[in-house]
C-alpha cells in the first residue's frame, strides 16, 4: 500500500471536468486506488464517489493505492492534482 497527501491547487476543486481527468488517470492503473477527504474514502475510479466528497480548492486529500503499480499510480495522481488540472 502506498499513500500520499496532496493539496488541491485549482480554485474550483474536483468538480466534473477535473474529476473526470482524475478518474481517467486512476483507471490507467491496475492497482486499487482510493481518494480520502477527512474520514471519507471513495474509489477514485468512480465519478460519483469522487464528486460526493465535495473537494474544493485548498483541500488536502489523501491518495491511496494498493496493487502492482501502486507507487506509480499515487505519484501520477499527485502530479495531476498539483498541476491544477491545467486550468
Amino acid at each position: 500500500m502506498y499513500v500520499k497527501d496532496v493539496m488541491v491547487q485549482n480554485q474550483v476543486g474536483l468538480h466534473a471536468r477535473p474529476a473526470t481527468f482524475f478518474i481517467q488517470k486512476a483507471n490507467e492503473f491496475k492497482s486499487t486506488v482510493w481518494v480520502e477527504k477527512e474520514e471519507r474514502r471513495v474509489n477514485s475510479k468512480s465519478l460519483l464517489g469522487v464528486l460526493s466528497l465535495g473537494i474544493v480548492g485548498g483541500t488536502t486529500i489523501r491518495i491511496i493505492a494498493d496493487g502492482p503499480d501502486e507507487e506509480e499510480a499515487v505519484e501520477s495522481l499527485v502530479k495531476l492534482v498539483q498541476s491544477g488540472f491545467t486550468e
